[in-house]
């Protein structure tokens, strides 16, 4: 019997980690919804300095501000994916030149090198985990409402370690997408939590 999928989200001691609080019991629902993956109904906070996170194959990080890891987090962080950790990264500014954005990719140059992240195609096999997505990531309203750098990114970026996503970043901001509460889901045309699906069963199962 598989043991329940346990949303897990970083807390590191710089900038803001607390973002889209609705947005985990969200993509928790859809998780029920649409799989039979057995869920823990709330999502665990972990600090990033404590070794508590290599009890989870999924982690969350987000945030608008800097990003900036201490020794302790580094070395966490940097064994974490090494070992086949996965973790979701998600730009709450979606602006590749925001604050977020800056730091955190400085914070992989540091991690994995200066190559560490390269734009992920969209046939890849994230796009095709659960549901399918032939154009690639979805786009998100509030690139569309001119928010943040006043773009659509037509792509995500990864580190891939042994040919598996180990850091899937993205600047769309899914999180403020996905933080509504799932009742509302009913009055969409169409389910946009659907992808946050694909990312977690690509997650657990590649």
């Amino acid at each position: 019997m598989l043991a329940p999928f346990t949303f897990a989200r970083l807390q590191y001691r710089s900038g803001n980690w607390d973002t889209d609080q609705r947005m985990p019991s969200n993509l928790l629902h859809s998780l029920v919804e649409y799989t039979t993956v057995p869920v823990v109904e709330q999502e665990k906070v972990v600090s990033l300095e404590s070794t508590d996170i290599f009890r989870y194959p999924f982690c969350y990080l987000s945030g608008h501000k800097l990003v900036q890891f201490n020794a302790k987090e580094k070395a966490n962080f940097t064994r974490y994916v090494q070992n086949g950790g996965f973790v979701f990264v998600d730009d709450c500014n979606h602006d590749i030149d925001g604050l977020f954005a800056r730091s955190f990719e400085e914070q992989m140059r540091v991690c994995f090198g200066p190559k560490a992240l390269k734009k992920i195609p969209n046939n890849h096999a994230l796009y095709s985990s659960f549901f399918k997505f032939e154009e690639g990531p979805p786009t998100t309203s509030f690139e569309l409402n001119g928010w943040g750098d006043d773009l659509v990114h037509d792509y995500l970026k990864a580190y891939e370690v042994n040919g598996r996503i180990g850091v899937l970043y993205s600047n769309k901001d899914y999180g403020c997408e996905w933080d509504y509460d799932f009742r509302n889901k009913r009055w969409l045309a169409e389910d946009n939590t659907k992808f946050g699906v694909n990312i977690l069963m690509y997650a657990l199962t590649s």
